[in-house]
């Protein structure tokens, strides 16, 4: 007998328990079919598997972008709630709530903020928790007047502490996401600066994304979301505490807030869960499908109790793991079809060439998607890098554009000061000739005393030209911009010494009032004599058609800042000089005259001292301008 394996399946199969040729085929088939789909279910839980292990890390990816990005949106933000704090009329308005001109002030100063910073609404709370000023003061859906003490955001505000919270206007239904601290003068609080910020933007660019996105508070309630239909609901129904804090802060404005559908099928852990979504109607508009099984990857926000929910769609893991099943199976079957077909002599050899040959191409075609997919990410890494580079040199750029334009405004005011500060030398310059011509003579006669006399004439005069040209070399030099401990009353002297020959010329009459006159600023003195300058020489400018010019100089401490006001008696700033001012190329001057750089540069070097620089009209007549200087504290080293 020969043993080769077709009379070996031969034997098995006749050494079947007892039964009949076809119950051993029948038998044979049916087991084969088990094991084939026992198999075929073994690759498609071990492909399934390490798809959603692939799709985890994705997904954690897309949750750092995601929170980077809502992060670096919101930081943007988070620190103009004490930018309120710092400003003179705010503070003194909550010292005097019943002064509406003081109320007023505080209105445009936040209407003016709210403009320039492009939030929704800058609003402050007394201390009892009623709006007082408010960015929107003039418009119909003003929030001044109400009361909003119920709010979170009041109850929660602290010193040195920013608040955050999410919710619906009650005024105008618009939802925003609020910045809150505490306004308080030496510890005692006065009020709340509250600040509302839309992320409607970053909520937008989730919509083109490749798969949904939510941003949830701590009760579960949708704020953020890719899919329209899914904001302002719930992930899991609310108990009736959640509802009753929510309708106590009116979070929501009273709306329904209606559960997702969503069921979790299967937990990996706390973060990371497989859930299935009902489909969402109306959603015809999505790029991406809303319904079905998702890899849901959850992350907590840092410094709230918010948690940011990406979903990854598994249809392509399922049918990727279905193909590797199939094929799996396949494969199995094509083992046993050889199996088969080895016992029943070849049969149907045909068909299972076609079915390898089918099985080839789908592999060849996943492993091009594989390669093709790989290459789009390494690209789209790349470009990133770039822009991050890009950015970068553009940031620097920028920096050294800023530097050099102080320079520039110093060298211009320099330019300015060059006529009189020719003429002060001029004089001494005549004096010492004529001085020293005559001691040459009174030496030939031999008149020696009267000779000396002239000599001991020309110190004084040589020591007053070499303290204008000193001046005049510290001025000129470029800073480092690094700030340190200035007395302000010397800055004072150094700018009007500079002015002087203006002063003497125009006669004009200087009142300086220094309650504190031992005051020390923290900034950097060359630039700070630089917006004297120029604060003061403006002032000159501005009395020039004026016979009686007097010019008045006053410094006051206030908390933290010292307060300096420079006030002309000329015929002040128009309202639309009020409203530009402080705008590049912005001048009231004569063409050629001036380019309407100086103080645009001097608001930017106060900002960066970490002050402010303001214009206003006197009552009495003529502009003020009040600059507001961080003082100088040891704890500053």
């Amino acid at each position: 007998m020969s043993f080769r394996p077709k009379n070996i399946a031969l034997a098995l199969c006749k050494r079947g328990l007892g039964l009949t040729p076809r119950q051993r085929i029948v038998a044979l088939i049916v087991g084969a079919l088990v094991v084939t789909l026992l198999f075929g279910r073994g690759v498609y839980l071990w492909t399934f598997e390490a798809a959603i292990q692939e799709m985890r890390g994705n997904a954690h990816h897309r949750l750092d972008l995601y929170s980077a990005s809502l992060e670096r949106e919101i930081d943007k933000y988070a620190n103009f709630p004490y930018v309120m704090g710092f400003d003179a009329a705010v503070m003194e308005m909550l010292s005097k709530p019943g002064d509406m001109a003081l109320r007023q002030r505080a209105n445009l100063y936040l209407e003016r903020l709210n403009q320039r910073v492009g939030t929704l609404a800058v609003f402050v709370l007394d201390k009892p928790g009623r709006v007082i000023a408010s960015s929107n003061w003039n418009k119909p859906d003003s929030f001044v007047g109400r009361d909003l003490s119920y709010r979170p955001y009041y109850q929660h505000a602290g010193i040195d502490h920013v608040e955050r919270f999410y919710g619906i206007g009650t005024t105008n239904n618009e939802p925003g996401y609020f910045l809150s601290t505490s306004l308080h003068i030496g510890g005692e609080v006065k009020g709340t600066g509250v600040v509302k910020v839309s992320l409607e933007q970053l909520e937008r660019s989730w919509s083109s994304a490749e798969s949904p996105a939510i941003l949830s508070d701590d009760h579960g309630v949708v704020v953020l979301s890719s899919v329209p239909a899914w904001k302002y609901s719930t992930l899991q129904p609310l108990d009736e505490a959640a509802r009753q804090q929510i309708a106590l802060a009116q979070q929501y404005n009273n709306r329904k807030l209606a559960p997702v559908g969503m069921a979790v099928r299967r937990v990996f852990d706390a973060n990371s869960r497989i859930v299935y979504l009902p489909p969402v109607a109306n959603n015809d508009a999505s790029v991406f499908t809303t319904s079905g099984l998702f890899l849901a990857q959850t992350r907590m926000m840092p410094g709230t109790p918010w948690h940011l929910t990406v979903f990854s769609d598994l249809k392509k893991a399922d049918d990727f793991a279905q193909m590797r099943a199939a094929l799996g199976s396949l494969g199995m079957a094509f083992l046993w079809g050889l199996f088969l077909t080895f016992l029943q002599r070849q049969k149907h050899v045909r068909e299972l060439v076609l079915a390898r040959s089918a099985l080839q191409r789908a592999h060849d075609e996943l492993e091009r998607k594989v390669i093709e997919r790989t290459a789009d990410l390494s690209a789209a890494n790349e470009r990133l890098q770039e822009e991050v580079e890009e950015r970068s040199r553009a940031e620097r750029t920028l920096r050294e554009a800023q530097s050099g334009l102080v320079q520039a405004g110093k060298l211009a005011v320099l330019g300015q000061l060059s006529a009189g500060i020719a003429h002060e030398l001029n004089q001494p310059l005549a004096a010492l000739s004529t001085l020293s011509g005559n001691a040459v003579k009174y030496l030939e006669r031999g008149d020696v005393q009267t000779a000396s006399s002239n000599l001991d004439r020309i110190g004084p005069l040589v020591e007053r030209m070499g303290h204008l040209t000193g001046q005049l070399k510290t001025f000129a030099r470029k800073s480092t911009g690094g700030p340190r401990a200035v007395p302000l009353q010397k800055s004072i002297d150094n700018a009007l010494y500079l002015l002087h020959h203006r002063l003497v010329k125009g006669m004009v009459n200087v009142a300086i009032d220094a309650r504190e006159g031992d005051a020390q600023v923290w900034c950097d003195p060359n630039r700070l004599e630089q917006v004297l300058l120029n604060l003061i020489g403006n002032a000159l400018d501005a009395m020039e058609e004026q016979e009686n010019r007097r010019l008045e100089i006053r410094s006051y401490c206030e908390g933290d800042f010292v307060c300096l006001l420079i006030r002309d008696n000329g015929p002040g700033l128009s309202v639309d000089s009020l409203q530009h001012t402080f705008e590049p190329f912005y001048t009231t001057k004569a063409p050629g005259v001036g380019l309407g750089l100086g103080l645009a540069i001097s608001a930017g070097i106060v900002r960066d001292f970490g002050g402010e620089l303001k214009a206003t009209n006197s009552p009495e007549g003529g502009a003020v301008f009040s600059l507001t200087i961080p003082a100088y504290k040891e704890t500053r080293l």
